[in-house]
């Protein structure tokens, strides 16, 4: 393919004067055009709902998220996976991030990695990758062999495909169940796809991960009450999330999680079902850990 025809490769004709530009006139030409980006996910809202529904149905049936790709839109995938654990309280290996090159790559470029379809295959097969899994291949080109090879390896085993691509008619939309195309256009510095790009692809994957979580039951209103307390401030976030979710003070809060061992779902039915924290987890456990189907219990 030739790279020259793709949006995100081209020139962009109203920075092409950038380096002549004063700090401010490049930094406020940068805004104009980040201020495209979300109407340009807005558009693709559709195909990521349909995302989060295929999503959310390996998950429930024990299946894995699996954000696949190379260089900025594998490091993207892969920052999204390592918040799931603190932020929603899920096992590290529910939702993983594979980058082309290793994970040493996210710090460390590794020249031509993203060139080799056969990596994304062998990287696929090291995590056990089955039918169940959901793979989210991330190329902002849309072209990329290391994610062309993932997603054609994960279809052959009859996994869920997702495909996101900064550019139309990409490549890996044909390899995907479910295609979102987000074309992003000429970036300020010319094929830095790191750019709106990045940008994009990060929605996305926030989008992704945080509406799949909600439909799980990870979210309680617009509270995060699978959250893993592991530092000071978590800790007092749990005690303010308790607090807000039951209609309580603090105090009370602080009590019911010392009851509850710091489960801030265990504590707020605690609270709003009026048991003990024994049976706010066993209505925890009927109800799939659905904080509102628990408390209705």
């Amino acid at each position: 393919m030739d790279l020259s025809t793709l949006g995100t490769e081209t020139r962009n004709d109203r920075t092409s004067d950038l380096d002549q530009m004063s700090p401010t006139e490049l930094l406020l030409a940068m805004n104009d055009e980040d201020r495209s980006v979300a109407e340009v996910v807005r558009r693709a809202v559709p195909d990521i709902a349909a995302a989060v529904d295929v999503v959310v149905a390996s998950l429930r049936q024990g299946g894995r998220l699996i954000y696949l790709g190379a260089g900025t839109s594998g490091r993207i995938g892969m920052l999204d996976a390592v918040e799931c654990p603190p932020t929603f309280g899920t096992p590290p290996d529910r939702v993983l991030g594979l980058l082309a090159g290793g994970a040493g790559a996210f710090g460390v470029a590794v020249e031509g990695a993203e060139d080799d379809p056969a990596g994304a295959v062998a990287d696929l097969d090291a995590v056990g990758l089955t039918a169940r899994d959901t793979v989210v291949g991330l190329a902002a080109s849309g072209r990329t062999p290391y994610v062309v090879g993932g997603l054609a390896h994960a279809r052959a085993l009859g996994a869920t495909t997702v495909s996101v691509a900064c550019n139309s008619d990409a490549v890996i939309s044909r390899h995907a169940d479910v295609a979102i195309e987000v074309p992003t256009g000429p970036e300020v510095l010319t094929g830095s796809t790191r750019l709106k790009a990045g940008t994009a692809e990060k929605l996305v994957c926030n989008m992704l991960s945080t509406a799949t979580m909600a439909r799980l039951g990870k979210v309680y209103g617009n509270l995060m009450v699978d959250m893993n307390a592991t530092n000071e401030k978590l800790v007092d976030r749990a005690r303010r999330i308790v607090a807000e979710a039951a209609h309580t003070d603090l105090d009370t809060a602080t009590q019911a999680l010392a009851a509850a061992h710091g489960h801030a779902k265990t504590a707020i039915v605690l609270l709003l079902a009026h048991c003990t924290a024994e049976e706010a987890a066993a209505r925890l456990r009927a109800a799939d850990d659905d904080v509102r189907a628990a408390v209705a219990a």
